[in-house]
């Protein structure tokens, strides 16, 4: 983060692309102005000095696991890296509390029927 703060331009390899064999790399190009970057992992301890702002988006584990074996396939090898996932998830969100620090915490996805087009449904409670 440091060197995208001080407008220079970024070019990583994560550690999980390596160890999976996934090709590329992440580029920020230099003088990019606002940088968002998706993940359950991003609101953690040792990066919020570098958050500018977070948005912790709630949803329910169940629909999220749905949601991954729809994209994903209902494999055993995929059925394997979900349960991973899910052991590795909670252990992140009962030590991080992430929600705890976001800047914005929006829920979803939204039970009310509403166009989800032009419409944003908010919740007061």
């Amino acid at each position: 983060m440091r060197p995208v703060h001080r407008g220079e331009a970024v070019d990583v390899r994560p550690d999980a692309w390596i160890t999976h064999g996934r090709p590329g790399s992440i580029v920020v190009p230099a003088g990019t102005d606002i940088l968002w970057v998706e993940g359950t992992g991003v609101i953690r301890t040792e990066l919020a000095p570098w958050l500018d702002a977070s948005i912790w988006l709630q949803g329910d584990l169940d629909d999220q696991e749905r949601l991954l074996t729809a994209r994903d396939g209902d494999s055993p090898e995929q059925r394997e890296q979900v349960a991973n996932w899910m052991r590795e998830e909670l252990s992140f969100l009962l030590r991080e509390q992430p929600w705890a620090r976001a800047t914005l915490v929006a829920a979803g996805p939204a039970r009310l029927a509403h166009d989800r087009h032009t419409e944003l449904v908010v919740s007061t409670g």
